[in-house]
Parts: structure tokens; C-alpha cells; sequence
């Protein structure tokens, strides 16, 4: 019997490794973010998890830049917002999406009280 020697396939495609401390889910929900006091740019959060947010800007922001940035998001009681302090992480080299370039960032600060409240907000998420 004589053997067959089979090559292996060459496969394409993209492989996602996460290297995320913790899940991430997808959102579609307002913030607003400055770099000063000054003025106020308003976004969108794409997706959201412990660690910090995707978010969609208008412009592009510097790797390490920090942020001021309010999150709104629907509770039973209305609309809550989470303030925190945030930092770029990574921006996307791709072409913008409507106009928005994609943006990670990564929570720095953020209150007790608020850190509670986005706690709350992902296990929401998380039961769906």
C-alpha cells in the first residue's frame, strides 16, 4: 500500500486573539469626551467592558492622550452617565466609518460611586 503524501492547506482569513482581561459587549450609546474643560466633542461608545470603551470620534486622538468623558446609558430608572478619566490606547488606521475614526481607551479614574453604576450596567448586559 503505498502512502500519500498530503500537503498541508494554506488557509486565510483573520484570527482574533483576545487578550482582554474582561468581556467586552457591543453598545451603541452617546458620550461626550473633552481633552480641556474648554470644548466638548460629543461620540459614540461601540463597545464597552471593564478595562474601557470602543468608541467612534470625529478626529483622531494621540496614543496615551487623556480624556474627560461622560457615558449615557438607559437604566430602570431613566438615563445614567458614568464620568471617568480615559486614555487612548490604540486608534484605527482604517478609513473613518460616517466620518468617525475608531478609538480604544482604557478607564484611568473613575469614582466609586460610578464604578458601581457601570458595574450594574454590565451585568445587564451580560444577562441578555
Amino acid at each position: 500500500m503505498e502512502k500519500i503524501k498530503k500537503t498541508p492547506e494554506t488557509r486565510y482569513g483573520i484570527v482574533n486573539f483576545e487578550k482582554r482581561k474582561y468581556p467586552r459587549f457591543n453598545i451603541d450609546l452617546p458620550i461626550e469626551y473633552s481633552r480641556s474643560s474648554l470644548s466638548i466633542q460629543e461620540g459614540r461608545a461601540a463597545n464597552i467592558g471593564k478595562g474601557g470603551l470602543m468608541l467612534y470620534l470625529p478626529e483622531r486622538l494621540e496614543l496615551g492622550q487623556q480624556l474627560s468623558l461622560k457615558l449615557f446609558f438607559p437604566s430602570g430608572k431613566g438615563l445614567e452617565t458614568v464620568q471617568t478619566l480615559v486614555q487612548v490606547v490604540w486608534t484605527d488606521i482604517d478609513l473613518p466609518r460616517n466620518g468617525d475614526l475608531r478609538t480604544g481607551v482604557s478607564f484611568t479614574e473613575i469614582s466609586t460611586e460610578d464604578v458601581e453604576k457601570l458595574t450594574i450596567f454590565l451585568e445587564s448586559l451580560s444577562s441578555h
